[in-house]
């Protein structure tokens, strides 16, 4: 990627509206799904919208309806914006599929800026006791990886293969390691198998390596549809394959023998409903879950972008005031 799509811009400071928080943004994450809108891999719905949706901020004024936060709190804001709460999604515990649902920095203006509008009832609240960097990747790499290992359904004790090992990889292998799984990273990056296995993997190899033993569960990070035959083909009977990215390139012709008989899943995972978040992040306290960050000040948005298309990115890219 060398288009270097981002303009910066000055704009007039954002009130909020009865339900928001205005956040001071302290960090935010570089998600691969912002490159995914930076590259046009997914259609904006918004023109010169502000991207960035994985935000630690300091709360600096708050809406007149506002009881969850008081100015000066440390607050998080995340993916998911909005949901109607009325649809038999919503209303069934599964907003994530909420068809009116919208999302930072797609719908509207996100984090990758000095100040940001979060809508309080979207937010987290954040400890005090870790920087704002290491923070921020935990608000959808964290998340987002957590809900695809759940959508795995890896047993305890099982045998988990993880295919591309970015900064929601690394985050969701640290879970599986907690709760007991045997895990195997498969991967392009070299640099990426170091860290991997730094962090108690039992193997590292190739993206289309065979991992050393049948897997009960793999996710796909890579948004490579190529390796979702790879991945199925590793699995063994009755295992399960979650696709953890927004946008994936096109699958390749399956085999029903080698990829699904034998009762192989293969699963998409689509955004996180607010329970995700609060479960993954009380569960990152609990386990001590270690985030490897990338620090880029906000001025070189672009380069971090670029880093992160090239797997030059080590763990997750955060962004920090200039």
């Amino acid at each position: 990627m060398g288009t270097r799509p981002l303009t910066q811009v000055r704009r007039r400071s954002p009130d909020p509206g009865p339900g928001d928080l205005l956040l001071r943004v302290e960090a935010c994450g570089v998600c691969r799904t912002d490159l995914h809108l930076a590259e046009g891999d997914l259609e904006p719905r918004r023109p010169a919208t502000v991207p960035g949706h994985e935000i630690v901020g300091r709360v600096v004024a708050v809406g007149e309806a506002v009881t969850s936060f008081r100015v000066g709190d440390r607050a998080g804001g995340a993916w998911l914006r909005s949901t109607c709460g009325e649809c038999r999604y919503c209303l069934a515990g599964r907003e994530n599929l909420c068809p009116r649902s919208t999302y930072t920095g797609w719908d509207e203006d996100g984090g990758f800026a000095d100040l940001a509008l979060v809508p309080a009832d979207f937010a987290y609240p954040l400890p005090e006791v870790h920087d704002a960097a290491s923070l921020a990747p935990l608000l959808c790499a964290g998340i987002i990886g957590y809900r695809a290992l759940r959508r795995s359904a890896l047993p305890r004790g099982g045998r988990l293969g993880i295919y591309g090992f970015g900064a929601s990889a690394h985050l969701a292998a640290q879970v599986a390691l907690a709760e007991g799984a045997t895990v195997h990273v498969l991967t392009r990056s070299a640099r990426a198998r170091e860290l991997a296995l730094s962090l108690g993997a039992a193997s590292a190899g190739g993206a289309y390596d065979r991992p050393p033993e049948p897997l009960d569960s793999a996710v796909l990070f890579a948004p490579v549809g190529d390796l979702v035959p790879v991945a199925l083909e590793a699995l063994d009977r009755s295992g399960t394959l979650a696709v953890a990215g927004i946008h994936l390139s096109d699958i390749p012709s399956l085999n029903y023998q080698r990829h699904l008989f034998q009762e192989r899943d293969l699963r998409s995972v689509t955004s996180n409903t607010r329970q995700d978040g609060r479960d993954f992040l009380a569960l990152a306290e609990r386990i001590g879950i270690r985030v490897t960050v990338s620090p880029y000040p906000l001025s070189r948005a672009d380069q971090a972008l670029a880093d992160l298309a090239g797997d030059r990115v080590n763990g997750a890219a955060v962004l920090v005031p200039d």
